[in-house]
């Protein structure tokens, strides 16, 4: 259900692989993206991750299957399995490496939250995103935190109370995604430029610069947070990446990490 290669060039290709089920969640998948984004996040091979679907869908959320087990279970086993899926979320969110989502067909439910968690995201042209959980009783509860920390409580308020389906350049527009493209190959060629700039960059100074944006986002600018900043930089340019990146700089050279 979920097929993990690596290339020479440590871009790591996270597949999701039950394309008879749209890519649907259930236990087992949850448990399998969150093993492997928390191995490929500590594998040093790993310089990005590109997240997939094989199909004619990236992800349509809840496998109804899994839904109608859960019908069945107290609220306390409802709430573990609830936090197996936010801790799976929480492993991409705040996986080290960039992770890059490449979104197609139907995307629904916890698809969104997949696509939330991404740092770079494109949609093919025909995509249908949909946050549809309040026409089933439910609400978007766990995947809230994502979702709205990339398209913000405005945006939220109406797709989370509407469930209407909306595309890939409404995706673009509220935030959710960076890019849209026509098809299959210019979604690729979308992606190589991404993996072509993230392999300039410094491995540690990309898990530091996420970390960054994450401490950052939404704090007032006060001596706390400047503090932090200045001690984040200190921190960068007395480490060996920073000496390596400032020496190529001066010697007109191209840095180690780039070999």
């Amino acid at each position: 259900m979920l097929v993990t290669t690596i290339d020479p060039g440590g871009v790591a290709r996270v597949t999701l692989d039950r394309p008879d089920r749209h890519n649907a969640f259930d236990e087992a998948l949850i448990a399998a993206l969150a093993a492997a984004f928390t191995s490929l996040g500590v594998d040093p091979a790993v310089r990005a991750i590109v997240l997939a679907g094989n199909g004619k869908s990236f992800c349509a959320g809840a496998d109804i299957a899994w839904m109608r087990r859960a019908g069945s279970w107290t609220e306390a086993e409802n709430r573990a399995d609830a936090m197996r899926l936010s801790d799976m979320l929480h492993a991409i969110d705040t996986c080290p490496k960039p992770v890059i989502a490449r979104v197609h067909g139907a995307v629904a439910g916890g698809g969104v939250g997949l696509v939330a968690c991404a740092d770079m995201a494109v949609a093919i042209d025909g995509t249908q995103f949909r946050l549809s959980e309040v026409r089933l009783g439910l609400t978007p509860a766990t995947i809230s935190p994502f979702v709205i920390g990339k398209i913000g409580a405005g945006q939220a308020r109406r797709w989370f109370l509407t469930a209407e389906a909306f595309g890939a350049a409404e995706a673009q527009r509220i935030g959710l995604v960076h890019e849209t493209a026509a098809d299959a190959d210019a979604a690729d060629t979308v992606i190589a430029g991404w993996l072509a700039h993230i392999a300039r960059a410094a491995p540690g100074a990309i898990a530091d610069a996420k970390q960054l944006v994450r401490d950052v986002a939404g704090r007032p600018i006060d001596d706390d947070l400047r503090g932090l900043t200045a001690a984040r930089i200190a921190a960068r340019r007395a480490s060996a990446e920073g000496r390596e990146g400032l020496a190529a700089f001066f010697d007109k050279r191209q840095p180690g990490w780039t070999a």
